[in-house]
């Protein structure tokens, strides 16, 4: 796949320094209302909430997170997947692995992918790691507030239902 880049959006601020053409800032926000509107659309019609489990808010953190740590996994190998390249390069791609990460949003269940030498460091969602996002600095603040342990996993639990 090529990517193009629409010349009306781009001025050449110095020699090999480019920045957004005035007014594409107001370009770039519609177009994300728009986007934003379309699948608050669609999930209105497939009947799928905002949040919660399943919900559209925990899959398009699921896709994104999915995607980032592909390319991660696609800088560590050299190739790209499918790539006839990867072919006897010494470390290929080995699958993936599920893991649940808990997010602002709730749990959301990803696909880590997975190298045959075992040396795949993701930088996006680190081994061994389960919480993203916020949920620490949550916890810390409902602690420092004098919450109990009993009162921070019940909350919790009402919450991200982990």
């Amino acid at each position: 796949m090529t990517d193009t880049i629409d010349a009306t959006k781009i001025a050449v601020v110095e020699p090999g320094r480019m920045e957004p053409a005035p007014g594409s800032a107001l370009a770039a926000k519609l177009a994300t209302q728009e986007l934003a509107a379309e699948l608050m659309a669609r999930a209105e019609q497939d009947g799928v909430s905002l949040v919660g489990p399943g919900g559209l808010l925990s899959d398009l953190t699921r896709r994104v997170l999915e995607a980032a740590l592909e390319a991660e996994m696609t800088e560590h190998v050299g190739y790209e997947p499918y790539d006839p390249a990867g072919h006897h390069s010494g470390n290929s791609r080995n699958g993936t692995r599920s893991k649940t990460v808990i997010t602002d949003i709730g749990p959301v269940d990803i696909d880590v992918p997975r190298d045959r030498a075992g040396t795949f460091e993701p930088v996006m969602v680190p081994k061994r790691k389960r919480r993203l996002g916020g949920v620490d600095q949550m916890v810390l603040s409902l602690s420092a507030k004098g919450l109990t342990h009993g009162e921070i996993s019940a909350h919790m639990e009402e919450i991200y239902g982990t």
